[in-house]
């Protein structure tokens, strides 16, 4: 009996193997609310009126975007 197909099968099986892909396995999650903020925002890029950690102001500064014209639906014609 010849080695050859069996070797071939073997190498068949090293290359396929190869080939596989990584589990994807789902770590900790991380994710704060957004309302929390990151801490380290500059002034700049920060509302006003909003402070971190405060839901309601959160949601009042995106009720006043969303009225302010930042409304990309309300844009088109």
């Amino acid at each position: 009996m010849s080695k050859t197909p069996v070797i071939l099968s073997l190498a068949l099986g090293l290359v396929l193997s190869a080939c596989m892909e990584k589990p994807q396995t789902l770590g900790t999650k991380t994710d704060a609310p957004p309302f929390t903020g990151t801490g380290n925002a500059p002034a700049a890029f920060v509302n006003s009126g909003w402070k971190a950690g405060d839901k309601t102001s959160w949601e009042q500064a995106l009720r006043a975007r969303a009225q302010a014209g930042q409304n990309d639906h309300a844009k088109t014609n």
